[in-house]
């Protein structure tokens, strides 16, 4: 069987034929397959879902109870058997509940990895490298410059700032689902141990989070009123990127804007946004490790999805691997 056979790219997605299902489809669909619960790869309004149990957990939490007609959860290393395809979900290390799909059918297997990261994170299962024939890999920033720094030396970033300008509320943008609850672990285990103040649109999930054996330590809205003026002296407010662009950010005392992102290495994103105080922090992996990821799995064949995908297929061929560009639509950094 030719991999194209056993999944190939459809307008709403990867669909298998075989096993009639779609993986992260951008539409809904009868069957669906979903690598982790960011909105760009898990849509509400399919038929059937099937992913891990912390996945179909975070999107009820997101999109409500009626995501869906039905769903199946499944555990990390689970056999499963789809349409008579195999079907296994591993560890990504993207954010809780992330999974690769492998995909296999008459000796033939094709990884689809969704988002991944190589890095340590406390708040999810690490990544797990599959032997495969096709391993099917994201490539946000699948670029030579891209070589993200240590994570603890930029919330070091952070808590030097605090010191310096102790008048100032630091107001730390990051995504709701993965990102915050990553970025507010990091403080913790930096050292700091005073009230970590959150905007009302990560409560839902760092709550889950917390269910699920993630400590994040004290956590308080970000509430403010006339009354409590002083409250967020020095304090860190942690919220969505997109809660510091409006009037809610500025009650607070002379705030510093910062943003933990990948993108932060890029200087003219920092500015656009008005980001004070960057934060080289991704959820995604750098150009060494997506280099080294396939070095070390070693598949025939890459297929190389959403992000810089030409670089990372000419570095593949020069390599003697043959690879391609799968050109979906649909799938954005929302978790980075």
């Amino acid at each position: 069987m030719k991999p194209e056979a056993l999944l190939h790219p459809t307008p709403a997605g990867l669909f298998c034929p075989v096993g009639e299902f779609y993986i992260d489809p951008v539409r809904p669909v009868g069957r669906a397959l979903i690598t982790h619960g960011h909105s760009d790869h898990a849509r509400a309004g399919h038929r059937h879902v099937l992913a891990t149990r912390q996945t179909l957990d975070i999107m009820r939490i997101r999109y409500g109870e009626d995501f869906c007609e039905s769903e199946q959860a499944a555990e990390f290393g689970e056999v499963l058997d789809v349409g008579g395809v195999t079907i296994t979900f591993h560890p990504a290390g993207h954010v809780l509940g992330s999974a690769q799909i492998a995909v296999e059918k008459d000796g033939l297997r094709i990884v689809a990895s969704g988002d991944y990261k190589r890095g340590t994170d406390p708040t999810c299962a690490s990544f797990q490298p599959v032997a495969c024939d096709v391993f099917i890999t994201e490539a946000t920033f699948g670029l030579p410059v891209f070589h993200h720094p240590e994570p603890r030396r930029e919330i070091g970033k952070l808590l030097t700032s605090i010191e310096q300008f102790p008048e100032r509320t630091h107001l730390v943008g990051a995504y709701s689902l993965g990102k915050a609850q990553r970025v507010i672990r990091l403080i913790r285990d930096c050292g700091w141990d005073k009230p970590i103040y959150i905007h009302g649109a990560l409560a839902k999930l760092c709550d889950y989070y917390e269910r699920q054996g993630i400590a994040l330590g004290d956590l308080r809205p970000a509430t403010i009123d006339k009354s409590t003026p002083d409250l967020f002296k020095g304090a860190i407010v942690v919220g969505p990127p997109s809660a510091f662009q409006d009037r809610w950010a500025r009650r607070f005392n002379e705030p510093l804007i910062a943003f933990a992102s990948g993108w932060m290495m890029v200087r003219q994103r920092a500015k656009q946004g008005g980001v004070e105080l960057p934060l080289v922090i991704s959820d995604h992996c750098d150009w060494p490790e997506l280099l080294e990821t396939i070095k070390e799995i070693a598949p025939s064949e890459v297929w190389v999805t959403h992000g810089r995908e030409e670089a990372l297929v000419r570095w593949c061929e020069l390599q003697g691997i043959a690879a391609k560009p799968l050109h979906l639509v649909g799938y954005e950094d929302e978790g980075d």
